[in-house]
């Protein structure tokens, strides 16, 4: 297993999917509670959340194990917290087959990962720069796949940031310019993991005050 180190007390696991499981034995059963939430779920929902769950506890076990087998409860705008441990903070993602978490002794935390789409809508890039056109310009200078993935880093970045905020806001309003690897935003920083993930992959976290 390897943890990725985000910064001081904020870290994130990844993991692949074959056929709906994680692809690495889990270091514990299914977790009673997880069992009963994915009960009711789509058979490829309740896959994906517990896959999600997998690697959440097993990055728990690694990093803050006094937590590994606490309950998942689901907040306002559904962002997950421990049952009985508030000083940790948790967020969980998906894209295709990769599932991610992240972890954090303070009071939010944020994780998105996403795969380099196939296709770019133009809207949808312009409105993610925020009407840039300098950031435009950068990304557009870029040939069609790498631009592909750096709109992915910027989204991830975004997505992360809103997360960790806990509202229902859109990603567009967090400003990523393109190549970023670190900012702040609304009392938050984030971190896109350029050097640590293949996949396009970031976090965001407040620190305790």
């Amino acid at each position: 297993m390897t943890v990725l180190r985000v910064a001081h007390d904020v870290w994130a696991l990844a993991r692949t999917r074959v056929g709906g499981a994680v692809a690495v034995r889990p270091v514990r059963p299914v977790h009673p509670d997880d069992a009963v939430a994915a009960a009711g779920m789509a058979g490829w929902r309740a896959a994906e959340f517990l896959a999600g769950r997998a690697v959440l506890r097993e990055l728990l076990s690694a990093v803050a194990p006094e937590a590994a087998e606490a309950k998942v409860r689901a907040g306002a705008y559904g962002k997950p917290g421990l049952e009985g441990f508030p000083g940790i903070a948790v967020s969980v993602a998906h894209d295709r087959d990769t599932v991610t978490a992240c972890a954090a002794r303070g009071p939010a935390v944020g994780v998105d990962v996403q795969r380099a789409p196939g296709r770019l809508d133009d809207a949808v890039v312009r409105r993610c720069l925020r009407g840039r056109s300098d950031w435009q310009a950068v990304l557009d200078a870029l040939p069609g796949p790498e631009r592909a993935r750096e709109f992915a880093w910027i989204w991830t970045a975004q997505e992360a940031c809103v997360k960790a905020e806990g509202l229902a806001r859109g990603p567009w309003t967090v400003g990523v310019p393109p190549g970023r690897h670190t900012g702040t935003w609304r009392g938050l920083r984030w971190r896109s993991l350029r050097s640590l993930s293949r996949t396009p992959l970031s976090c965001a976290w407040k620190e305790p005050s």
